[in-house]
């Protein structure tokens, strides 16, 4: 039982560095360029988002700071062919309010509901990150899909443990949010890529 435990923390440093590598792979693969190296750093920053929300309940400024400089540097690094940087930069921060206020809207309503928090802020500064990142089809999946792998968790957890739901600690909310960004700009590179060479 003690090697057991001993190797855990080795055997969990070496899937999030097998998923690291892969993510980075993936990212150069769906978008070759300067597009697939902000999208290996966007994998990057959201793994390391995950791996901290999961084990402190916490995502540090730090990180978000940086995932949200990084959605703005590439907007005005890598316009759309119809618009110019300053413009791309512009309608970056314009989604990621746009994502960010119902968030933050939810977070007060359920803290005023409920008398304790069910979002933090850094999930809210996520949200902004998200917006930054994607279109707006493209965030509305990824909020879905972040949505839906945190119920079906959760409800695993409680049959795990045979608990009530109601009675289960809540799983953070970033855990699954992170990669689902990440995903969301895979899929999103993935297929304007497929449409470039369709339509060249």
């Amino acid at each position: 039982m003690t090697g057991e435990l001993a190797n855990g923390p080795r055997d969990l440093r070496l899937l999030v560095s097998l998923t690291l590598c892969a993510a980075v792979i993936a990212s150069l693969v769906a978008a070759p360029g300067g597009e697939g190296l902000f999208g290996a750093s966007l994998a990057v920053l959201m793994l390391a988002i995950a791996a901290t929300d999961a084990q402190r309940y916490l995502i540090p400024n730090e990180l978000t700071a940086a995932a949200f400089a990084l959605a703005l540097v590439r907007a005005g690094a890598l316009p759309p062919d119809a618009g110019t940087g300053a413009s791309a930069v512009f309608w970056a921060g314009i989604r990621a309010a746009t994502v960010a206020l119902p968030f933050l809207l939810l977070l007060l309503l359920y803290r005023h509901w409920r008398g304790r928090d069910g979002l933090g802020l850094g999930d809210v500064k996520l949200a902004a990150v998200a917006g930054a990142w994607l279109e707006f089809t493209t965030v509305v999946v990824v909020i879905e899909l972040a949505a839906l792998s945190a119920i079906a968790a959760y409800a695993v957890n409680a049959a795990l443990q045979k608990k009530p739901l109601r009675t289960t600690a809540y799983l953070p909310f970033g855990l699954f949010l992170a990669p689902a960004i990440w995903i969301g700009w895979l899929g999103q590179a993935w297929l304007s890529d497929r449409l470039a060479l369709w339509s060249g």
